[in-house]
């Protein structure tokens, strides 16, 4: 499976998945660095990430951090996973590391990477569908600006 595989609508692709940890204020900013080196595209969509709810951050500064040793434990609220997947290339995956490295708030920000089959649609026509948005509520963020 670590070549993919397709069904009738769906071509499951390999790709690498990357995860960020980041409190929400970065999120913008990550983001625009990693769409400057590539723009994250899925069929006619780019800029697609996932950005998690928020939870809490557990860590204790030691000897050499910049906040300076401390005994207790620190429990940071707020904190999001940012998410999205990019081709398995390692020279673009080296590009993206430094980029997030560089601009994230954090002196040891936390950056995982897993290979993953994620779905493209093979594009069909499936204007009728009864369970797309289009035919159903419509396009979340119109509705919203009504309100």
């Amino acid at each position: 499976m670590s070549t993919g595989f397709e069904t009738a609508s769906v071509r499951m692709e390999p790709f690498l998945q990357i995860t960020v940890l980041a409190p929400p204020e970065d999120v913008d900013r990550i983001m625009a660095a990693v769409v400057r080196i590539v723009p994250l595209v899925m069929g006619k969509y780019d800029n697609n990430a996932f950005v998690s709810a928020s939870g809490i951050e557990r860590y204790r500064p030691l000897q050499g951090a910049a906040a300076g040793p401390e005994k207790e434990v620190r429990q940071r609220p707020g904190v999001v996973a940012v998410m999205f997947e990019i081709a398995r290339d390692p020279a673009l995956l080296n590009q993206i590391v430094e980029a997030i490295f560089q601009i994230h708030s954090y002196q040891e920000p936390l950056i995982t990477v897993q290979e993953v089959l994620a779905s493209r649609s093979k594009g069909m026509d499936d204007s009728k569908n009864p369970h797309r948005w289009w035919n159903t509520t419509g396009d979340w963020k119109k509705a919203s600006k009504a309100v």
